[in-house]
C-alpha cells in the first residue's frame, strides 16, 4: 500500500491542517509524531527504504529500538504539509540502540525530522514505561492564549491546573491529572527533553513557558481534543481578566469533589487548595 493511501497518514494530515487553520503554527511553529503500530508497517513495507543513513538522536530511547515513527520536518511548514507531504513529513526507523535514526521515506531533498525529535521520542518512551498506555500521538503547538498565560501566572503545576480546571467545567473532566510547567529553556535539545518528559510522567500535557503546549495521546482526536481544550481554558482566563483581574465566583474545591465524583475521575488533590 502506498503510505499517503493509509488511514493513519491521512489522519495525521489532517490533523495537521486543523492545528493550522487554528492559528498553532505559524511559518514553521510546532512540530508532530505519530509512533506507527506494526501492522500499518507492515501494510506498507514495501514502501520503506533502508538506504538511509543512520544518524544520531541526541539521547537514548532503548525501549523504542526498532519502532517506525510519522514526523514532521525541521524548518517545515504545517501549511504545506497538505500541498507536499513528501517533503514536509517523513517515516524513520529506530536502531536496535535506540540511539539512531534513519529516514526510511518522505522529507526529501535533504529534510530532516523536527529539531524537538528528542523531546518527541522520550516522551512516548515516557508514556509508555509510565502508564503501560497505547499512547502513540505527540503534538506541539504554539496556542496563543495559554503561552500569553505564561507571562501572567506563577509557572508551578498547581497554579496552572486549578486555573485551567476553574475556566470551564469539562476541564477536570478531560484531563483530571493537570498539567506540567516546564521553565523557559532553549528548545531543540536533550536538557529541555528530559525536563519534559520528567514532567510527562504524571500529565498528558506540558507547558512549555512563553513557547507552546506538548501533548500525548492514543490517537488523534484525543490528542488534538486535550490541546484544543487547554487553549480554550486558556483563552477565557484572559477574556475573563481583560475585563476584570479578579473573578466574582468560580468552581470551589467541593465543586470539583462532586464533578469528580460524577464523572468518575479521580482528581489530585494537590491542586484543591484554598486560595
Amino acid at each position: 500500500m502506498n503510505v499517503m493511501d493509509t488511514d493513519f497518514f491521512k489522519k495525521y494530515i489532517d490533523m495537521a491542517d486543523d492545528g493550522d487553520r487554528m492559528g498553532w503554527h505559524e511559518r514553521n511553529g510546532g512540530n508532530f509524531t505519530y509512533w506507527i503500530k506494526q501492522e500499518e508497517i507492515e501494510s506498507i513495507r514495501d514502501e520503506l527504504s533502508k538506504e538511509g543513513k543512520w544518524m544520531p538522536i541526541g539521547t537514548c530511547v532503548k525501549d523504542l529500538a526498532k519502532e517506525y515513527f510519522l514526523i514532521s520536518g525541521t524548518g517545515k511548514y504545517f501549511h504545506n504539509m497538505k500541498k507536499d507531504p513528501m517533503h514536509t513529513v517523513g517515516i524513520i526507523e529506530i536502531d536496535e540502540t535506540g540511539e539512531q535514526y534513519r529516514i526510511c521515506w518522505g522529507l526529501l531533498d535533504g529534510g530532516k525530522p523536527t529539531s524537538e525529535m528528542p523531546t518527541h521520542l522520550m516522551n512516548l518512551e515516557v508514556r509508555k514505561n509510565m502508564t503501560n498506555s497505547e499512547e502513540r500521538v505527540i503534538y506541539h503547538a504554539h496556542c496563543p492564549n495559554l503561552i500569553a498565560l505564561t507571562f501572567l501566572l506563577p509557572l508551578k503545576d498547581e497554579v496552572f491546573t486549578r486555573e485551567l480546571w476553574e475556566m470551564m467545567t469539562e476541564c477536570p473532566v478531560i484531563f483530571p491529572e493537570g498539567v506540567g510547567v516546564v521553565k523557559w529553556m532553549v528548545p531543540g535539545g536533550k536538557d529541555i527533553a528530559v525536563a519534559t518528559s520528567k514532567k510527562m510522567e504524571n500529565y498528558r500535557a506540558v507547558i512549555w513557558a512563553h513557547h507552546g503546549l506538548f501533548c500525548s495521546g492514543i490517537d488523534f482526536d484525543s490528542t488534538f481534543g486535550l490541546m484544543h481544550t487547554i487553549e480554550k481554558s486558556a483563552e477565557i482566563y484572559i477574556k475573563v481578566h481583560s475585563v476584570q483581574t479578579k473573578k466574582a465566583q468560580s468552581i470551589t474545591p467541593d465543586d470539583f469533589r462532586q464533578l469528580a465524583k460524577e464523572f468518575h475521575v479521580t482528581l489530585n488533590e494537590r491542586f484543591l487548595y484554598e486560595k
